[in-house]
């Protein structure tokens, strides 16, 4: 990948809507290249596919929980009954593995605090392995959703 894939990419994540002609003019390509090289890095799976951004509070889900799970222990049946579970769970939007004394950060989206709560009893404590969940709730958004860097 060069500067002019990196500028591609770029330019496709502030504007997933650019046409062709628009980004090639952006990067300094005519338009046959430039979408030669954008469907190389589709190809690649560099760019995995395009979407909308939605703003959580307007469209009704204006909780947002950080929820931080620790498991009862790491073997691979223990992950992949959590992992199985939660993939079926639509308020989780994002669920990273990481590092520490948890094993999973979740980031859960709910239309109220009373939304939240009946999701954490009747379907999150439900995953079979789990050991604790501790939530933290977002009071503002700083940063978000913002393009990778070029380097």
């Amino acid at each position: 990948m060069d500067k002019i894939d990196k500028k591609i990419i770029f330019e496709l994540q502030k504007n997933g809507r650019l046409s062709n002609f628009q980004i090639a003019d952006k990067v300094g390509l005519s338009p046959s290249p430039c979408l030669r090289r954008i469907k190389n890095l589709e190809k690649k799976g560099v760019i995995s596919g395009y979407t909308a951004i939605v703003n959580e509070e307007l469209f009704g889900l204006p909780i947002i929980a950080f929820v931080f799970v620790r498991l009862e222990n790491q073997t691979d049946a223990t992950l992949k009954t959590f992992e199985q579970g939660i993939n079926l769970l639509s308020q989780v939007v994002d669920c990273w593995l990481v590092t520490g004394n948890r094993d999973y950060l979740l980031r859960v989206v709910s239309q109220s605090l009373k939304t939240y709560e009946k999701f954490m009893r009747e379907e999150l404590t439900k995953i079979k392995g789990i050991a604790s969940i501790e939530t933290n709730f977002a009071l503002g958004s700083v940063k978000t959703k913002q393009p990778l860097p070029i380097n």
